[in-house]
């Protein structure tokens, strides 16, 4: 395993959270280019449908924290979902 005090920047950072195979893996894959990673992991769809599945009137906030939205959104997107399946 190579030593990560060698690599620069972000590449340092990649290989002191993940390890050196995955920051040459990324160096390979990306290099010269510039990425910006959107602050939400998961598609929007994914989330509401776990939401709407996982919700059970008293994990609001632990919904919330998951996906970083607020209790209110959480509400709304179960709400929504709800109607959603009576429409169909």
């Amino acid at each position: 395993m190579e030593s990560t005090e060698y690599f620069a920047g972000i590449y340092q950072e990649i290989a002191n959270a993940a390890g050196a195979q995955t920051a040459i893996a990324v160096y390979k894959l990306f290099r010269g280019q510039q990425i910006m990673f959107p602050q939400k992991l998961y598609k929007k769809e994914y989330i509401y449908t776990y939401i709407y599945q996982n919700y059970n009137g008293k994990n609001v906030r632990e919904l919330s924290q998951k996906f970083g939205y607020s209790d209110r959104r959480v509400r709304q997107i179960v709400r929504s979902m709800q109607e959603s399946q009576k429409d169909e």
